[in-house]
């Protein structure tokens, strides 16, 4: 007999279509996180960023919070964009569809050196990669590495260890929210949260101004969506797939009002893996029906390489699974320095007020004086000019921009802060180009301050009058006038 029919149960000969979603969607979210980090990781973390990578490797022995690369392979910024850029080019080779056209070891092996860049540079990222979307998309490199290629059909246990994912993320998010803020149980959270989230986007005002009425709406769904279909995703076939459905269009509309980097896409991407060809092709007919016809049995090695992994996901699903369980619940929690088997979860509470930071500087030599000339620094996403469009940035992630957010949340005086106020009055290019306006065009400030305002969408009426898409409200000044000579 031959030892692959031992194994042909493992087949799921219906999701090959969710195959391809998996594995190109989660390296298209991978190439994304490595731009981002191309782009943003040397001025904030670099050499010469505000909290520098080697500092960290010096200050903890080379340890940081886990595994990195960079414990071995000394850190300078020139590997980093090695790093960033082998990522990148692996991502999209996946994309492509290149490694699955191999047997299934090769694109195993791309998504784990994909995995191992990544958790390497989470691990030394500090606050700058302390967000939830960062552990999620290392677990799901590693999950996604072990559905194989075109040649054989994906095998069922890593099917539920992706839709296990899935619960944790959104059946986790929605306990958070029943024992956090009593906004959620009232029904009252998203009167607020469409204005007060980290960074809104394009219709995230005209989505706050429609009536209460719709937003407890909004938050009824949102307790179903994530309460009660998470469990629907374990029953193959219809109902896993209309489940999936269901979790998406939440997305989409999340997707549509606000900026969570590439949260709610990868969300949508993990999810249509519950989605079988059958249901493809009913909704779409030119959707083949058999796609996955030509695959063959699971080779048995393949097959062996299938249950390790399954029984390694098994083992780690403990302690989330306790998590859940927990009065206690911990929200967007690792449990091992792999970032593997985690915690998942999001606004447990809702902000009622918007404060902003708004960062100014000025030329003039007596900054206190009443004549004195402010000019307000432009940051690409977070609030700012009272006029302007929020912009569309998702999955793209602005990271000093969500951390500018978190400000006034906490501690005011962060050390990240203090050194951009230096990098500013240093008129520091690579910190300039993290901005999307320099008010002195690269001349430096002779002072920099920082004040809070109470920001608020305008009412229809107001923007009629004022042409305002924001109202805001002085606070108070978080930080006085400060210069390279009187820190």
């Amino acid at each position: 007999m031959d030892p692959a029919a031992w194994f042909g149960w493992l087949d799921a000969d219906d999701y090959e279509i969710a195959r391809h979603v998996l594995q190109r969607g989660v390296a298209a979210l991978a190439v994304i996180a490595f731009w981002s980090t191309l782009n943003q990781f040397r001025p904030l973390l670099g050499e010469h960023g505000l909290l520098p990578v080697p500092v960290l490797l010096r200050v903890t022995k080379g340890l940081a919070r886990g595994p990195t690369i960079f414990r071995w392979w000394r850190y300078t910024d020139r590997r980093l964009v090695v790093v960033a850029w082998t990522g990148m080019l692996l991502g999209a080779s996946v994309v492509a569809g290149l490694p699955q056209l191999g047997p299934p070891v090769v694109p195993l092996a791309v998504f784990l050196v994909l995995w191992v860049l990544y958790l390497s540079i989470v691990h030394v990222g500090q606050t700058f990669y302390g967000f939830g979307w960062e552990m999620l998309l290392c677990e799901a490199l590693f999950t996604v590495a072990f559905v194989g290629s075109a040649h054989e059909p994906p095998p069922w246990p890593l099917l539920v260890a992706v839709w296990w994912l899935v619960f944790r993320l959104e059946f986790g998010a929605g306990m958070i929210k029943i024992r956090g803020g009593r906004e959620w149980r009232d029904l009252t959270a998203l009167m607020y949260h469409h204005e007060t989230q980290p960074m809104p986007g394009p219709l995230s005002r005209q989505a706050h101004l429609l009536p209460p009425w719709f937003h407890r709406v909004e938050v009824v769904g949102n307790h179903v969506a994530q309460l009660g279909v998470p469990f629907l995703l374990f029953v193959p076939g219809p109902v896993g797939s209309a489940a999936a459905v269901v979790i998406i269009l939440t997305q989409f509309w999340l997707i549509a009002t606000g900026n969570f980097a590439w949260l709610n896409w990868i969300t949508v991407v993990l999810a249509a893996s519950a989605i079988t060809d059958s249901a493809w092709h009913w909704a779409i007919p030119a959707t083949p029906a058999d796609l996955g016809a030509a695959a063959t049995d699971i080779p048995w090695w393949w097959a062996l390489v299938v249950l390790g992994a399954s029984v390694l996901f098994l083992v780690l699903a403990w302690e989330p699974l306790r998590n859940l369980l927990s009065r206690r619940q911990l929200m967007n929690a690792g449990f091992n320095r792999f970032l593997l088997g985690n915690a998942y979860g999001a606004f447990g509470t809702v902000t009622k007020r918007r404060i902003e930071i708004v960062v100014e500087g000025t030329l003039d030599e007596h900054p206190t004086g009443p004549d004195a000339e402010w000019r307000e620094y432009g940051f690409k996403g977070k609030p700012g000019d009272l006029r302007a469009i929020p912009r569309q940035w998702a999955p793209y992630h602005l990271r000093l921009d969500w951390l500018m957010w978190f400000l006034p949340l906490g501690r005011m005086w962060e050390p990240w802060f203090e050194q951009l106020i230096v990098r500013l009055l240093e008129a520091d290019a690579p910190t300039l180009r993290l901005l999307a306006h320099d008010p002195f065009a690269g001349e430096p400030p002779r002072y920099v301050r920082a004040r809070a305002y109470h920001y608020r969408f305008a009412t229809r009426a107001e923007f009629r009058r004022d042409r305002h898409r924001w109202v805001r409200t002085l606070e108070q000044e978080v930080v006085r006038a400060a210069s390279l000579d009187r820190r």
